[in-house]
């Protein structure tokens, strides 16, 4: 431990390099990581400005820290030069690699299924329970609400307890609520099945980015995180189409038949296959800090609220599209629901190519600068969609700037991710908690407005793209003045 003689706290965020003989301390003056081998921090040294804040170098920046006491792990050292930078999962060979991608990535899918794939059985849920669709629509506000607040609660606990724990406890959760759910005798049991169910699908995206993060960084934390983007990305969108050819073999009880078998199944693979990857040493500095005191040290970081405000933009934008695109195409330009699946695997080949690609470039230019251009490019195809909408250029005038803004949603979202978890490593589990509850929050919030600005004219290009503008340049905003990108360097390799 690291003596400071004020404010007592334990903050395990960044390592930084021991000296040999004597303390360190962590003062709001703190430029680079400097051994002292005897107390200097005064009353009188600290800033004026800011006095319960220091500063700690990390490999994209600098990140604010209650000044006090502080646990620096090994890789602290790294970070200074100290030792080389390596990372757990940098042992791993290729096909364990890949094992974790599919394994984390199914997990990861989790969510979006139990969100997405009952969305075609809207009508006949309507028909069932001799309700309104509004009311319908509340069973889905409340598993986004469920998915919301779990996020929150599972990650900063994967980080105190270790991650395995409450992924099988709360998986465990999913499965008895969809099986609840597809006995639910009343509408009001069914909701509240909802919410539980987006409870228990919660864990599985937040400890999959936790787990990637505690095992890769760097220029490799890009490649794995890309894979997990991917998912979530196409995950949405295809979630809707599976629903619909189930729905063509099973009553709309058995979606939730479905559900609760996926979830049996990662489950079984959690137990079985999926080791803990945050070992009891790391968790010993997190027993005496709150909840609390992890998102505060989170969410006072200038670029993580960057950050995550342009991922919650982006994601509403692709959101807004999900929400309006069937009333669009299906019912103003008429395509059939064969015309409108091809759609739909058309834009998720384009989210594919958009994390490949981000992946290599982030690598080699940095995760902020592919930002720079993703998110131009993100308010650039919106405004070309009202453009040809307006000028009345047909549906492909509509489909082709489609294309490239669900491309730069790819792109955007692997290096959101790696800007935010990369500089809080031991904080993953928080960090990837507060993007997924903000993410599904925000989008839930701002993907009915195309609705809204349609009321009485229906839905159009323009109606639609006009969201998605806002969105983007919000995103672009935040990008330039809160996230700030010639202030960020290059990952580590």
């Amino acid at each position: 431990m690291i003596r400071q003689t004020h404010r007592m706290a334990v903050v395990p965020f960044a390592r930084i390099p021991p000296p040999s003989s004597g303390t360190f301390f962590i003062s709001p003056h703190l430029s680079s990581a400097k051994a002292a081998p005897t107390p200097t921090m005064t009353h009188e040294s600290r800033s004026s400005r800011d006095p319960r804040t220091g500063i700690i170098p990390t490999a994209t920046g600098i990140l604010p820290v209650p000044t006090g006491t502080i646990a620096l792990p090994d890789y602290a050292r790294a970070a200074a030069g100290e030792m080389p930078t390596t990372h757990r999962g940098d042992a791993l060979s290729s096909r364990r690699r890949l094992a974790y991608v599919l394994l984390l990535g199914a997990l990861t899918a989790l969510g979006p299924f139990t969100i997405d794939l009952y969305l075609p059985a809207f009508p006949l849920l309507e028909r069932d329970f001799a309700t309104t669709s509004a009311a319908i629509q509340l069973t889905l506000t409340g598993t986004m609400i469920g998915f919301a607040l779990g996020q929150l609660v599972v990650g900063p606990l994967s980080d105190k307890v270790g991650r395995r724990r409450p992924l099988l406890i709360v998986t465990g959760l999913h499965v008895l609520a969809s099986v609840a759910a597809a006995l639910a005798p009343s509408l009001e049991l069914l909701g509240a099945a909802r919410v539980l169910m987006g409870m228990g699908a919660a864990a599985g995206g937040v400890v999959a980015m936790a787990m990637v993060r505690d095992l890769f960084g760097g220029r490799r934390l890009v490649v794995m995180l890309s894979r997990l983007a991917l998912v979530t990305g196409v995950a949405p969108v295809i979630a809707p189409l599976i629903g619909s050819a189930l729905l063509s073999v099973f009553p709309w009880r058995g979606l939730f038949i479905v559900l609760a078998s996926y979830g049996v199944i990662m489950l079984l693979c959690a137990i079985f296959a999926l080791p803990e990857t945050r070992p009891a040493a790391d968790r010993v500095a997190h027993q005496t800090v709150s909840v609390w005191h992890r998102y505060r040290v989170v969410l006072t970081d200038r670029v993580f609220l960057g950050v995550l405000l342009i991922a919650a933009m982006t994601f509403s934008g692709l959101f807004s599209y999900l929400s309006s695109s069937s009333f669009l195409f299906q019912q103003t330009y008429g395509f059939s629901q064969l015309q409108y699946g091809a759609l739909f695997a058309t834009n998720s080949i384009g989210l594919v190519i958009g994390n490949q690609i981000a992946a290599r470039l982030a690598a080699r230019f940095g995760p902020q600068w592919v930002l720079a251009f993703s998110t131009a490019v993100l308010l650039l195809a919106g405004a070309a969609i009202v453009v040809c909408d307006q000028l009345e250029l047909g549906v492909w005038g509509i489909m082709v700037p489609l294309f490239v803004f669900m491309s730069m949603c790819g792109f955007t979202f692997p290096c959101g991710q790696v800007l935010a978890l990369d500089r809080h490593p031991e904080a993953a589990g928080t960090a990837a908690s507060i993007l997924g509850a903000t993410n599904n929050g925000v989008a839930g919030l701002v993907s009915p407005l195309v609705g809204v600005i349609s009321a009485g004219s229906g839905i159009t290009g323009t109606t639609m793209a006009s969201v998605m503008v806002g969105c983007s340049a919000i995103a672009v905003v935040s990008l330039w003045l809160i996230v700030r990108p010639r202030t960020l360097g290059k990952l580590a390799d």
